[in-house]
């Protein structure tokens, strides 16, 4: 039963640390078509007068863009605490591997609820705002032009997969308490016996 146990104690702390990484890498892929097809579209002084309507949407998301990397690289560094603590090979938990748990359940709940209502967000003012006829004749020709929401539809599953990380954290620390306990209770069997 430990063994299983403990096998799959280390699968969620890799699991745990690959969201982390999809979330980076999501945040620096994200804006790559809105520059490709966006960012000589609109001058950073001149928002309100882009060539194209609604272009200003490449700026308006660069606050949100510079968050999400950061907390990703925070969620990576959450992820490193469970290795830290050794959540990934011990036997027993301790508080502090309460708290990396804890801290990495957080995280990954946090991160995904607050990149869905942006990423919706910004996807509705992309599609509601963008002139794409105009944006399509001054890009056609060089080959940049998308109207591809690739980069806003993927967050679903990268949101996903954090609630996914972070129930299998929670089962995983339930697992781990319920096994430590019949441990405790098999000691003190053992010890009444041999008394």
């Amino acid at each position: 039963m430990y063994k299983k146990q403990v096998k799959f104690q280390r699968i969620v702390c890799f699991c745990a640390l690959i969201v982390g990484a999809l979330f980076f890498v999501y945040a620096l892929g994200m804006m790559t078509d809105l520059y490709d097809t966006l960012y000589s579209m609109v001058q950073p002084d001149k928002l309100d007068n882009a060539k194209v309507a609604g272009a200003r949407i490449y700026y308006d998301m660069q606050p949100f863009n510079r968050l999400l990397l950061r907390f990703s690289i925070g969620m990576i560094i959450l992820a490193c605490f469970l290795f830290l603590t050794n959540t990934h090979v011990r036997r027993k938990y301790y508080t502090s591997n309460l708290i990396a748990t804890g801290l990495n359940v957080a995280a990954e709940v946090g991160m995904a609820v607050w990149c869905h209502t942006q990423a919706t967000a910004f996807k509705a003012q992309y599609l509601g705002t963008v002139d794409f006829a105009e944006l399509l004749k001054r890009l056609g020709r060089r080959g940049t032009y998308t109207d591809s929401t690739f980069w806003f539809d993927i967050h679903y599953l990268v949101c996903g997969l954090a609630i996914v990380a972070a129930v299998l954290l929670i089962v995983n620390y339930i697992w781990k308490k319920r096994v430590m306990q019949g441990e405790k209770e098999l000691l003190a069997t053992g010890k009444e016996v041999s008394a």
